[in-house]
């Protein structure tokens, strides 16, 4: 399938089943805790796509601008809040993506969100920008295995859904990678643009006309929380470390792993939920 003809697919993508609980036992609390509530919806991907994707339509007059979750919620009533968490609520099953251990992909991207605000901290870039990026930034990887599973199967038995390699894998495979489905998906929500361009050049930051730092500071997030889901050793890591990218940022692989939050998610055995 291309990517034109896949974008234009309607996608319902997941959302965390305990998220849902607690945020619809907040809203349903008076007077409820707008704080309490960003920080719920701000653990959930799927969650945060939707806000951002109703925040920047033409009905606020702020297309393009909402970049964060916070900006979003003081747009939105929290009946509309409500009403989103409830249709996300309707639909929740851990089974809705097949291919894809949801419990570990939602903590893989809420450690690359961690990751990339500490990093755009250092580098002086939109920190709430970039956490939204880091945990929106493989909603792709989810459209890819909803809108074409054979295909996608065929590929994550050789290649886990979370490799190092995966982007260039999905391009040489499909013609384009999460990538673009991403910031396909993002241009049509009217994201901001430095967000869309953050999210399809994550994966190659210089092969935009403009660089975007945004980008790279992705791409070092990605890079990080992969290679720890992956295990690497020191030599692994010395190994894939982009240094080019960390160099631009004026990041080396030291300040990189400095950066790594305190609070990793990690499953404990027996329990990998959120």
């Amino acid at each position: 399938m291309e990517l034109k003809a896949l974008l234009a697919m309607q996608f319902t993508l997941p959302s965390i089943p305990k998220v849902l609980a607690l945020l619809l036992s907040e809203l349903g609390r008076e007077p409820a805790d707008l704080r309490k509530i960003t920080q719920l919806v701000n653990t959930d991907p799927a969650l945060t796509a939707r806000l951002l994707q109703f925040a920047n339509t033409d009905t606020f007059g702020l297309a393009g601008r909402i970049s964060s979750v916070s900006e979003a919620l003081a747009l939105l009533s929290l009946a509309q809040v409500g009403s989103m968490a409830l249709q996300a609520a309707s639909g929740a099953t851990l089974k809705a993506v097949p291919g894809v251990h949801l419990q570990q992909f939602w903590r893989y991207s809420l450690n690359v969100a961690k990751l990339a605000r500490s990093l755009a901290g250092v580098v002086r870039q939109n920190q709430q920008a970039a956490y939204t990026c880091g945990l929106i930034h493989a909603i792709g990887e989810l459209a890819i295995h909803i809108g074409i599973p054979q295909q996608a199967a065929l590929l994550d038995n050789a290649i886990p859904t979370l490799d190092l390699a995966r982007a260039n894998a999905e391009r040489q495979s499909f013609g384009y990678c999460y990538a673009q489905v991403g910031a396909g998906l993002a241009t049509r929500w009217q994201f901001p643009q430095p967000m869309v361009d953050a999210l399809e050049y994550q994966y190659a930051p210089f092969d935009n006309d403009a660089y975007e730092p945004l980008a790279g500071v992705i791409h070092l997030a990605t890079w990080r929380i992969r290679a720890r889901e992956a295990g690497l050793s020191e030599r692994g890591l010395a190994v894939t470390f982009p240094g080019a990218v960390g160099e631009v940022l004026g990041l080396d692989i030291d300040m990189v792993l400095q950066q790594d939050p305190f609070d990793w998610l990690v499953p404990v055995a027996g329990d990998v939920s959120l």
